[in-house]
């Protein structure tokens, strides 16, 4: 059997900067199975200029055109909410984690994860992830907007700086929230494991929860989806995330399809043995015969049920004598 999937249940910045219903998602999060819930870490003063613009998306969702600053500092979970949340997710049967988004809360999250998780939006900032590199954890890496060259420079700056290739998973993404269908490419995920050897997951922004299904099928070792309280609320990644009940199927789903893929050998399974005599055929006369009859193709007939003679030896059984009298239907 395979690993079981590591399913990151991404909460995000869909706080809306509350911390009751970071909590509420921290709930959320652990009734629908996942193994970690994920925040999002940052001072957005070192996170953005005044001047950076918002995507279209993060426009339309929250509806209004302000800078992208002003709508991260609404959304900033302050450090010492962190520790609430470390501490309540430590009550609960979910695993607290958080990306970070600038280099000093790379240094406040280091001692409170189990690995690091690297954002699309880092994979082409040098000093970023050659600190990161350099903290002794495993590190996740989402690869969006990134090409193959790109993917292949980040591993390289991760490898070179002391990260152990093992410890390294490199996740296909596509960051349009949500993602449009022909646009996912998840074939991509696994170019990316055959270019560089290393474990592969998905980081998922599609409307549903087929796409991280079928990643998981494909080999897809971590998966990460949004999630939020109601799709409707106000902020950027709400539209693209998944509800409560949604969550909770992805997660059921994947769980049954690590089932399903089994150990890889060919063989009948427990639950099915007990059908070959039924479904399958034996050779069989196809009228009375005698002893001493030659055995032939008008003589004989291939029928269920198959607790007799296997029909794959047809031509050995085929001009032979019988060695005792047949009625018709009689296995031979």
């Amino acid at each position: 059997m395979r690993d079981k999937t590591i399913i990151i249940a991404e909460a995000g910045v869909n706080h809306n900067g509350d911390l009751a219903l970071a909590k509420q998602m921290i709930d959320i999060a652990e009734n629908a199975g996942a193994d970690y819930v994920k925040f999002q870490t940052f001072i957005a003063e070192d996170l953005a200029s005044s001047t950076a613009k918002k995507a279209s998306y993060q426009i339309e969702n929250t509806k209004n055109e302000d800078s992208q600053y002003s709508m991260l500092k609404q959304l900033e979970l302050p450090y010492e909410s962190h520790f609430e949340l470390i501490e309540y997710c430590r009550t609960k049967n979910v695993k607290f984690l958080s990306t970070a988004f600038e280099l000093k809360s790379i240094d406040f999250l280091k001692d409170k994860i189990d690995f690091f998780k690297i954002p699309s939006g880092e994979i082409t900032n040098l000093p970023y992830l050659e600190k990161v590199a350099k903290l002794g954890l495993p590190v996740v890496m989402s690869t969006g907007m990134a090409n193959m060259q790109e993917v292949k420079d980040a591993y390289s700056v991760l490898t070179n700086n002391g990260i152990n290739k093992d410890d390294l998973t490199i996740l296909h993404c596509n960051t349009e929230y949500p993602t449009p269908m022909e646009d996912v490419n998840l074939l991509a995920m696994n170019s990316i494991a055959r270019e560089l050897g290393v474990k592969i997951g998905y980081s998922d922004h599609t409307l549903g929860i087929e796409i991280p299904i079928a990643a998981v099928a494909m080999g897809a070792s971590v998966i990460e989806k949004h999630f939020t309280i109601d799709r409707t609320m106000t902020g950027p990644d709400h539209a693209a995330s998944l509800e409560p009940e949604e969550l909770k199927e992805m997660i059921s789903s994947i769980r049954n399809i690590e089932s399903a893929l089994g150990n890889g050998v060919k063989t009948p399974s427990k639950s099915e043995e007990k059908n070959i005599p039924i479904a399958r055929k034996s050779i069989i006369a196809r009228e009375d015969i005698n002893k001493g009859d030659i055995l032939t193709e008008s003589n004989l007939i291939v029928k269920r049920p198959g607790n007799g003679i296997n029909p794959m030896k047809w031509n050995e059984i085929i001009g032979s004598k019988a060695t005792k009298n047949y009625k018709k239907d009689d296995l031979i």
